[in-house]
């Protein structure tokens, strides 16, 4: 893979994409429909799914290509693909909140080595470079263009006063339980994948999930937080996150800055 090319092709992509979803979310209204797993979708989902897709077929035709809208079984066998989530935090769209990302992610041997995730309604844009390190961009934000790009660099946190991040939509008794085995300073709210970002930047340290999601939920923030110093682990071992799971189901995690005396379940 030429990872140049790739971080080139998965930011102009996540910028397109965010635009057709803006002008969704922009809109007066817009239909609401439930997937078979109950789990809403919306035009906004659908289009951005279908751009990137056809971008990443274009520019990558020989790699292996998963993403929410249409998972297909060639990842039953695959460790190195791509995968793609066009809009995480569909609910945080519904309520026009504007924690939802589009995510975009390349999968090599069962870790996300490199990843974008973009915000739209926040202008806030991350991603891994070609040499695997990660960065915001910010400014302008030109397609075309690579504009000014800051290094991000995980926290060095502080055991006696952590600053936790957790979902907004999906925060429960479990997750609270385990946040309270740590001495927390304070705590943040965010939508999708934004809560791995948080942890990128050094703006929190730490990211329980006691909850059900998918590798294209989690590998794009996970590329990017890895690039930054970071790690994701599983909750139950503390053994590093895997992709290319048979299902795409990921087990509970913790997303965390290297200094943090991890506890277990």
């Amino acid at each position: 893979m030429d990872f140049e090319t790739l971080t080139n092709v998965m930011r102009k992509l996540a910028l397109e994409a965010g635009d057709i979803i803006m002008d969704i979310y922009n809109a007066d209204d817009f239909e609401v429909k439930s997937k078979s797993d109950d789990s809403p979708v919306t035009a906004a989902d659908e289009a951005a799914d279908a751009h990137i897709s056809a971008g990443l077929r274009a520019a990558f035709p020989d790699v292996t290509l998963i993403t929410e809208e249409q998972a297909d079984s060639h990842a039953l066998s695959a460790t190195t693909f791509l995968i793609v989530d066009p809009l995480d935090g569909t609910k945080e769209f519904i309520h026009r909140r504007g924690d939802f990302t589009v995510n975009i992610a390349y999968v090599k041997d069962g870790s996300p080595v490199r990843g974008v995730v973009y915000a739209p309604a926040k202008g806030r844009l991350f991603y891994t470079t070609a040499d695997g390190t990660s960065v915001e961009e910010v400014g302008a934000l030109e397609k075309e263009t690579i504009g000014t790009t800051v290094p991000i660099s995980v926290s060095t946190p502080d055991n006696t006063a952590l600053m936790v991040v957790a979902s907004k939509s999906h925060r429960d008794q479990a997750t609270d339980d385990y946040i309270n085995k740590y001495a927390v300073n304070d705590m943040k709210s965010a939508g999708s994948s934004l809560k791995f970002c948080l942890i990128a930047t050094g703006e929190a340290d730490l990211y329980p999930r006691v909850g059900r999601t998918m590798e294209w939920d989690t590998a794009a923030g996970h590329a990017v937080l890895t690039g930054a110093g970071g790690h994701v682990v599983r909750f139950d071992d503390h053994t590093t996150l895997i992709y290319g799971k048979s299902d795409f189901a990921n087990p509970f995690f913790i997303a965390y800055a290297p200094g943090i005396d991890l506890k277990l379940p």
